[in-house]
């Protein structure tokens, strides 16, 4: 990945002029030959592009770009392969195919990875997260989008997100942006991906199919994935302001599932499955569809509109828990409405934006007794659903020739309501409220040069509890969990410069400090090993330090070339003086985290260099009685990339080291009894090696 203002694309005219000539003529003066002026096209690519860069330039904060275009040069098969390099982004792979705990600025650092709250997922800037905030059932095909720009924490703003952590909009192809092309990569692990993208353009009309499958055996026992989608999307072009396009997604993905282990099974074989997770036949199976629609029209020069919706069912079976005194299979439906409305307008020296996103859902199902995956006796019947309202206003005002004044707010109001009947006895949980919040944020960037610029910004923080987390409340009352609020400051600067005659360099710096009341956190409940509790806690801090260095330096003449990438982060994530746990350290994300690589590359396509990872110890409980041992990781990749074919090689762990990827959080692990019987590691991925070709066609 390159920090996207190392790209900026000039979309200018590009003027040729024709040099003049006199043309001698007898008993006639001389004539200058007529000026020519051609203007080089813009394409769709480029004005995407650029309005992408345009929305990073005017946010006072932390946001990456990553394009698809990086990601075709490695094997990319999760969210953490697509955003290894994003600053900030705490991301771990172990029990599934492509289950990936996400954790952005400290955010969803829960003992489990369940509803993956905290950042929120769009498509096109449509909502792909519930409307409650989880991302549950959420599978998306990092390969599927051209692009994803990841705004941290506040910064999500310009999306409306009311999250934690931000939020990561994933923007698909199109027939008028990419080309047909066909996708094969195998490796380790019976590791298979593949994948057909072919569209067409015909006018005003435009539509693009891709077809993907995935097959995995998995590095750990019972972890076997099966996977295979459709997303489909077509344009029309209704007048030379209106553009229509319609978005068509289908899932359908069977995983089982490796169990966390003790340190004792973890040391004997760290790939085991897990004690019960085996005979319990753990797994979690989702078949989801998905259509949207996105209307954009260019009111005039200085203003535009973007309408969409989008509609999602989700059909869940999830057998996760059995043991000698429970047994629990999730088996439910979960649909998802949302709509957004976004006005863009140019007023002198003001960019407004404003906008509205909207979502509603509803889980509807029940939670069953099981035996060895298979359904049994219905325990309790599930009735949930949530809806939320983000409304948002803001201005950037370039006040000064080099200043711009960032301000606006955003106004959150929503419903969650947990209706939990106990079969057995007819009892009701019923925890049910409404949150609301109103959010500003002021903040001011200064241009250095016209690739690079520094900026400050406050801004209020507000993330409501989803329904997994009422669920799951350790009251068990009809009492619902506070909301999530605090705030953040935070500076930085990002840009790119020369490195001396031939070669630039490109840097994301960011410092950021979070107060944040009523954090939720769960802990795995020892009565029923997989599921979890949730509580608020009063005060806690989340800051770090974000940085991601990239350059492109030439060797002799231009053909020859080092290219580092280095992506550190930072993390001071602990209590604030906590009436149990004082001024400790969260568990589950490690103080910090480093991944780089150095890659060689020739002018002929050739590319060859290794990767790294360091990691930092991490505790795996509030009491920080209990830490995990960090890791440092060796990988090497090389490739050629020509025009319209590429194929790459990539080995990872070359040293084949037993790490923890992932860890679930207890309350205190000071016993040795109770650590020792801790069932909370989940093994990362062994020595293993991908091979990977593109063709366009």
């Amino acid at each position: 990945m390159r920090l996207s203002t190392a790209r900026l694309v000039t979309l200018g005219g590009v003027v040729i002029v024709l040099p003049a000539a006199a043309i001698a003529a007898e008993n006639a003066p001389n004539e200058l030959a007529p000026i020519t002026v051609q203007e080089q096209p813009v394409s769709e690519a480029q004005k995407e592009r650029a309005g992408l860069q345009r929305e990073l330039a005017l946010t006072p904060g932390g946001v990456t770009l990553v394009e698809a275009e990086d990601l075709e040069e490695r094997n990319v098969a999760t969210l953490g392969d697509m955003l290894r390099y994003v600053p900030g982004m705490w991301t771990a792979d172990g029990s599934t195919g492509d289950g990936t705990f996400l954790s952005s600025r400290g955010s969803n650092l829960d003992s489990v990875n369940y509803d993956g709250n905290g950042v929120k997922l769009m498509i096109d800037g449509l909502p792909v997260t519930a409307a409650d905030g989880n991302n549950h059932n959420s599978f998306i095909d990092p390969l599927a989008a051209r692009y994803a720009v990841i705004a941290r924490g506040a910064n999500a703003m310009t999306y409306g997100a009311s999250t934690l952590g931000g939020a990561i909009d994933f923007i698909s192809p199109t027939a008028r942006t990419t080309d047909n092309q066909a996708y094969l990569s195998a490796g380790s692990h019976g590791t298979v991906q593949n994948s057909v993208t072919g569209g067409t353009v015909h006018g005003n009309l435009d539509a693009l199919v891709t077809v993907e499958q995935r097959s995995y055996d998995g590095f750990r026992a019972h972890q076997e994935q099966q996977r295979s989608g459709v997303y489909a999307n077509t344009g029309w072009q209704i007048s030379d302001s209106v553009e229509n396009r319609l978005y068509l997604t289908y899932v359908d993905n069977d995983q089982e599932l490796a169990g966390s282990l003790t340190q004792g099974q973890f040391d004997a074989d760290p790939y085991q499955a897990g004690a019960s997770n085996e005979t319990g036949n753990f797994l979690k199976n989702v078949e989801k569809w998905r259509v949207a629609n996105r209307t954009a029209w260019n009111l005039s020069d200085t203003s535009s509109l973007v309408v969409g919706f989008s509609f999602e069912d989700q059909s869940l079976y999830h057998p996760i828990v059995q043991n000698p005194f429970f047994s629990l299979l999730i088996d439910n439906d979960q649909t998802t409405f949302g709509t957004t409305i976004r006005y863009d307008k140019k007023l002198g020296n003001h960019d407004l934006l404003l906008g509205l996103n909207y979502g509603e859902t509803r889980v509807k199902g029940g939670n069953y007794q099981h035996s060895g995956g298979v359904r049994g006796a219905l325990s309790t019947k599930v009735d949930n659903k949530a809806d939320n309202l983000e409304v948002f206003a803001m201005d950037r005002w370039h006040f000064a020739e080099r200043w711009s004044l960032v301000y606006g707010a955003q106004a959150v109001t929503g419903n969650r309501e947990v209706r939990n009947v106990t079969v057995s006895s007819g009892a009701e949980r019923n925890p049910e409220e409404d949150f609301d919040s109103i959010n500003p944020r002021v903040g001011v960037i200064y241009q250095l040069a016209d690739r690079s610029e520094l900026f400050a910004s406050v801004s209020k923080l507000f993330e409501a509890p989803t329904l997994y987390e009422l669920e799951d409340d350790v009251s068990a009352s009809d009492e619902a969990l506070d909301a999530m609020q605090g705030k953040v400051a935070e500076v930085g600067t990002r840009g790119s410069a020369p490195l001396g005659q031939a070669s630039e360099w490109n840097w994301e710096f960011t410092v950021y400090y979070a107060q944040i009341e009523d954090e939720i956190l769960s802990l795995d409940d020892p009565n029923a090993t997989g599921t979890s509790l949730a509580t608020n806690v009063d005060d806690t801090i989340h800051a770090g330090v974000e940085a991601l260095f990239g350059a492109s330096i030439a060797l002799g003449n231009s053909d020859h070339r080092i290219a580092p990438l280095l992506s550190m982060t930072w993390n001071d994530f602990t209590f604030d003086n906590d009436p149990l746990y004082g001024d400790n350290q969260l568990p589950v994300a490690p103080e910090f985290f480093i991944k780089g690589e150095v890659m060689y590359r020739h002018a002929n396509g050739f590319y060859a260099g290794p990767t790294f990872d360091i990691v930092d110890d991490r505790y795996a409980d509030f009491a920080n009685s209990y830490k995990v041992d960090g890791y440092e990781l060796l990988g090497l990749r090389t490739g050629l990339n020509r025009d319209n074919w590429e194929v790459y090689l990539e080995g990872r762990n070359l040293t084949d080291e037993a790490y923890v990827a992932n860890v679930s959080a207890r309350n205190d692990l000071s016993n040795p009894a109770t650590a020792g019987a801790a069932a909370i590691l989940q093994a990362g991925e062994p020595r293993s090696f991908y091979a990977g070709v593109r063709f366009d066609f």
